[in-house]
């Protein structure tokens, strides 16, 4: 983008940006009069778009131009809001942060380059030496470990409470506690956290809260609404939705948001445009995939619940209003128990070791009622450790085991949360 070209009146780009920027507020302004859809193609889209696009534009580009000193000056004196430098931001960018903002009704958003440098970037600007942190014992296990084994290197203390025990977590907190994390729901144990008693316990207190809700989605659950502080996704996952992009966000309020905001222009753990533009797309179609989805996990679970060789199935209905507590929709994870059959215990146990197959087929092949030579056919269900995305998928509950203690201690949690490691978690597709 040349900050030399002028739009049809003779305005200078920056000007024109600053005119579009306050468009595209327009444009989520009044959102909770708008359906989640319409939310999803239209918000945060600036009008027109550059070069009169109809598609978003993917402004690739490392660096910019002003058009003379004065520019330049009012820029950096904050009279003027445009864009300097690639790793501040990018128009791409914004494009779909905004939409993702106007989704789950946030004051502002920060893309990442991956869903853990958003947890880690927010994470750094939010805790410091001798501060504590109370996280609950099923989060995701890359934040747990972040905290626990990187953080606590640089003197900040970590309590991990247990999923579910409020009074615990509570009874955790001390005078240096300046943040509870939790995930909701979590992965891969799909545990509900009560989001309203977890925001009073930090309200009490004082602390700051950072929920992670990259397997509801702003569809399912949008945890602003009772009162967390900050919501975190992983947007190669649903947000995304095509196994295409690699990418996080945090959201907020804008205070909270520009601080982190500020520490990513240190550590440069961007979005790159490309992606960014993946994930505008991912987003349009946003809505329709979920409620498929949804639709699809109410679907396979009614079937697993009266399948001979399945002993029980576990999907949570949630519903958001400003009564309920958790989110809205139905998860579309659904986890399994298989009552022993010999190619599904193998097919478990194999995919703990890092073997590269699990699938039994389709839906009743998860219970091993399909020959091994059928595994790897069209009509096949993959076996892998990550999940959340279009196709449908058969995951093993413990992935990625490091090793076998590892795996002792995740097998022991999961059999707490009432999941057992001969169990499967299907994610439902968007097809039929």
């Amino acid at each position: 983008m040349d900050g030399r070209q002028t739009n049809k009146s003779g305005e200078s780009t920056a000007a024109a940006t600053q005119e579009q920027k306050r468009d595209a507020r327009a444009t989520g302004a009044g959102e909770k009069t708008r359906g989640i859809s319409t939310i999803a193609v239209h918000a945060g889209e600036p009008r027109p778009k550059f070069g009169n696009a109809l598609a978003t534009p993917i402004v690739q580009t490392a660096t910019y131009t002003f058009t003379d000193t004065r520019e330049l000056r009012d820029h950096f004196e904050g009279r003027i809001e445009r864009e300097e430098y690639g790793r501040y931001g990018n128009p791409t960018q914004r494009i779909a942060e905004q939409k993702l903002a106007a989704l789950e009704g946030a004051g502002d958003c920060l893309l990442f380059a991956s869903g853990m440098a958003a947890v880690t970037t927010t994470l750094y600007a939010v805790l410091s030496h001798n501060s504590h942190v109370v996280v609950t014992d099923d989060s995701y296990r890359r934040t747990r470990q972040f905290l626990t084994q990187v953080l606590h290197r640089y003197g900040v203390e970590v309590s991990v409470a247990p999923a579910g025990d409020y009074e615990a977590m509570e009874d955790a907190i001390r005078p240096t506690t300046r943040v509870l994390i939790s995930e909701s729901p979590t992965n891969p144990y799909n545990y509900i956290v009560d989001l309203e008693r977890f925001a009073d316990i930090a309200r009490r207190h004082r602390v700051k809260t950072l929920i992670d809700a990259t397997f509801a989605t702003p569809f399912n659950q949008r945890p602003l609404e009772f009162g967390i502080d900050l919501v975190l996704h992983s947007a190669t996952k649903y947000l995304g939705g095509h196994n295409d992009l690699l990418a996080g966000a945090v959201l907020g309020s804008t205070e909270l948001v520009d601080g982190i905001r500020s520490l990513q222009a240190v550590t440069g753990a961007i979005v790159d445009p490309f992606v960014a533009y993946l994930l505008v797309r991912g987003l349009k179609t946003f809505a329709l995939r979920i409620e498929r989805q949804n639709a699809n996990a109410q679907a396979l679970a009614e079937f697993l619940a009266v399948h001979p060789r399945v002993w029980m199935v576990d999907l949570h209905l949630v519903v958001a209003t400003a009564r309920r507590r958790v989110a809205r929709g139905l998860a579309d994870e659904v986890v399994d128990r298989v009552r022993a059959p010999a190619a599904a215990a193998v097919g478990v146990h194999a995919i703990r070791r890092g073997a590269p197959q699990l699938g039994q087929g389709k839906v009743g092949r998860l219970a091993g009622e399909v020959p091994e030579r059928d595994v790897e056919g069209r009509h096949g269900v993959p076996g892998e450790a990550h999940t959340a995305d279009a196709p449908i998928r058969a995951v093993h509950p413990v992935p990625e085991p490091a090793n076998e203690q590892r795996v002792l201690a995740d097998e022991q949690l999961g059999q707490a949360a009432g999941i057992r490691l001969d169990g499967l978690r299907a994610a439902a597709p968007e097809d039929q």
